[in-house]
């Protein structure tokens, strides 16, 4: 009966290490966690930085409208065959 007893102890012995283990590593996740949100958190606010970057460049650039003449101009016209060039 006391080797029962001395089994119990040590089973809750190790259950008790295995809990400040586990408490120990949910601390430090947790900090990983909150470490990993604020960099997350700055990575949105430069992409939303480059989105309106390249928004004010697209808004600077021309119309298309040069462009389109030409392709429906190139689309009207005939294509001729090679042996007739």
């Amino acid at each position: 009966m006391i080797s029962e007893f001395q089994d119990l102890s040590d089973k809750i012995e190790r259950l008790a290490e295995l809990v400040g283990s586990l408490r120990s590593e949910n601390a430090h996740l947790r900090q990983t966690n909150l470490v990993l949100n604020e960099v997350n958190m700055a990575l949105v606010e430069r992409l939303v930085e480059v989105q309106h970057k390249v928004e004010a460049v697209i808004e600077q650039l021309p119309a298309p409208e040069a462009d389109a003449e030409a392709d429906e101009a190139n689309a009207a016209a005939p294509i001729e065959p090679e042996a007739a060039r």
